[in-house]
């Protein structure tokens, strides 16, 4: 296995990258007076979870990076909520939100094995 020397070489950065892709894509479909409502929170959390695993991993210390990758999970259960609320009340293809919400759970349960790997400690 290659060793990690960037956040973009983590498959959950990734994964989150293409999601939060999804989620803007998905998103332009939402009403005009969505804009500054649903629209901008579900596209908010949905960068947020890719950021925080970008910010955590260079600050440089396994407490900070925990810290920040329990930012993102946070975040992807916002973006879960946005996603449920659209399913509710019609905004966008139920279809569509079925696979953001099914791409969600697997990102969360990355989220929480790399929390897992941030408090084994470091071998020396």
């Amino acid at each position: 296995m290659e060793p990690i020397r960037s956040y973009r070489d983590l498959i959950v950065w990734q994964r989150s990258l293409e999601l939060a892709e999804r989620v803007y894509q998905f998103t332009r479909a939402y009403p005009r007076d969505e804009l500054f409502g649903l629209t901008s929170q579900t596209r908010r959390a949905a960068t947020s979870v890719v950021a925080n695993i970008a910010e955590g991993h260079g600050r440089g210390t396994r407490g900070a990076y925990a810290g920040f990758v329990r930012i993102a999970r946070g975040s992807l259960c916002e973006l879960e909520t946005h996603l449920l609320l659209a399913a509710r009340i019609g905004l966008g293809d139920p279809l569509q939100i079925d696979q953001l919400l099914t791409d969600t759970d697997e990102i969360g349960r990355m989220l929480r094995a790399l929390i897992a790997r941030l408090r084994i400690p470091e071998a020396r």
